[in-house]
């Protein structure tokens, strides 16, 4: 690095799970939530603890770690000892008589994994938000209540619900809040930074990936006062790419090939899987990952590469053993690890200067999100929020039928459900919690229409542990 332009490495991990407990199990619902806590939260809580690393927590992602402290934590186990342990247990056996001896003892081997997921989520409590809380050195940033895509969203109201909702439930559960936000999707238009101050937001991460003559390692001041950390994407996608990226090397397991159960003991080469090769390739490539970045950093500058947290453990099974030897390799090249407020006050952030509209998506824009295949999800978010918009304008009462209304509409704005149909990722999965949502709101919104006679029952304001710290008064405010 630059004697004279000091430089650092910021990774940044956003932590995001759409609202999926409680809605569904398998193949899509809330097991994605049980494999994501079991094979990345809690293998991550003992990586991170004492490292210099920020960490986004989306408040649905929280809202589902907060339920499991109760009934859903039971499930969560239920599915570990029952449904995981009898599934590898098969299909090892289904494997030896076989002939695949190799593949049946790494399926007798991964095993192993849902036994210690079970006994850590039990060591700490079934407490996974106290246990991010307690993280030593990790910064932790908020986002929006149910990760919208704020550039879409159609009304002040509707954005105000979204930001207030996520930092209010972020300061009630961790106590404070330093002002680092995650945007959903990294999705930005210009003038969005003074919603984002209005919040309290004091830095958020923008793909300016492709504008000429943008200094990728220089944040950016906005006139707002926010500063936009850029991503940079010559570094992510050392990671964060199919083709050419760590992850797809042929040591490594490989995600998609399954077994009858859906387990998944072969590498990416097409052979039984060895997960001390595996491991030994992670802290080879960590050390490739710092050297490189230590190269990009020679003029200094703060190195932004931002994550999807679940590639670590999920997407890429090696993952956390990768970013274990990052966290120790970097200090040893001399690389500086700092959180993102650490950087920023290492690294002097540019003037004010034209942010481009962008994503971390699809050709950088909001076509995921926003585009004829996936109209059914944008209009129909739209129109939802323009209708709860306006009927909160014209009553708050029935309260309950309100605050149910407010809650189907953050369900409604999640990014998940338009990026599962672009991408066919869960069948009709998205385009059923979409009705789902709808005809739940269309019936909070005649309970609220028809105010005068009060219904009966009374609307259930809960949309089970969804947004419990969900602030009307962005609705109701003038």
């Amino acid at each position: 690095m630059s004697e004279g332009r000091p430089g650092a490495l910021a990774l940044v991990l956003h932590s995001h799970m759409p609202y999926v407990e409680g809605f569904g199990t398998w193949p899509f619902g809330e097991e994605w939530l049980w494999e994501a806590v079991a094979c990345v939260y809690l293998p991550l809580l003992d990586v991170l603890d004492g490292a210099p690393v920020t960490v986004g927590l989306t408040p649905v992602l929280c809202d589902q770690f907060e339920a499991m402290q109760g009934e859903a934590g039971e499930r969560y186990l239920r599915f570990l000892r029952e449904i995981r342990a009898s599934i590898h247990a098969a299909d090892a056996k289904g494997l030896e008589l076989g002939g695949e001896t190799a593949l049946a003892a790494e399926v007798g081997r991964a095993a192993g994994d849902y036994v210690q997921a079970d006994a850590a989520f039990e060591r700490r409590g079934r407490d996974l938000l106290s246990s991010f809380g307690a993280l030593q050195r990790v910064e932790l940033w908020t986002s929006a209540a149910t990760h919208a895509v704020l550039p879409l969203l159609a009304t002040d109201a509707g954005l105000k619900l979204q930001m207030a909702t996520g930092a209010a439930s972020h300061v009630r559960r961790f106590g404070e809040w330093r002002g680092g936000f995650w945007l959903p999707e990294c999705a930005y238009a210009p003038g969005l930074e003074r919603e984002l101050a209005e919040h309290g937001v004091s830095a958020f991460c923008v793909d300016q990936t492709g504008v000429e003559g943008f200094d990728q390692l220089r944040p950016v001041a906005t006139e707002a006062g926010p500063v936009a950390v850029p991503v940079d994407w010559a570094t992510v996608e050392l990671v964060w790419n199919d083709r050419a990226g760590y992850p797809a090397h042929r040591t490594y397991r490989d995600y998609h090939r399954r077994t009858v159960h859906d387990l998944k003991p072969w590498n990416n080469g097409g052979g039984a899987y060895d997960r001390a090769a595996a491991e030994a390739l992670a802290r080879e490539h960590a050390r490739d990952f710092v050297r490189r970045a230590g190269e990009r950093l020679e003029k200094g500058g703060l190195l932004c590469c931002a994550l999807d947290t679940e590639l670590l453990g999920h997407w890429w099974y090696e993952g956390p053993v990768w970013l274990a030897a990052v966290l120790e390799e970097a200090p040893r090249a001399g690389v500086a690890l700092v959180t993102v407020s650490e950087g920023l006050e290492l690294v002097e952030p540019r003037e004010p200067t034209e942010l481009v509209a962008s994503t971390w998506g699809t050709d950088k824009n909001l076509s995921t999100w926003d585009s004829p295949g996936v109209s059914e999800f944008a209009f129909g978010a739209r129109h939802a929020e323009l209708r709860t918009v306006s009927a909160a304008a014209g009553a708050a009462e029935p309260r309950a039928a309100l605050m149910r209304a407010a809650r189907e509409l953050l369900a409604l704005q999640s990014s998940d459900w338009a990026f599962m149909s672009a991408r066919e990722l869960a069948a009709d999965y998205p385009q059923r919690r979409l009705q789902s949502h709808q005809g739940a709101l269309d019936a909070a919104l005649a309970a609220l229409a028809d105010s005068a006679r009060a219904p009966e029952p009374e609307p259930d304001p809960r949309l089970r542990d969804l947004a419990p710290d969900l602030d009307l008064a962005s609705l109701t405010t003038p």
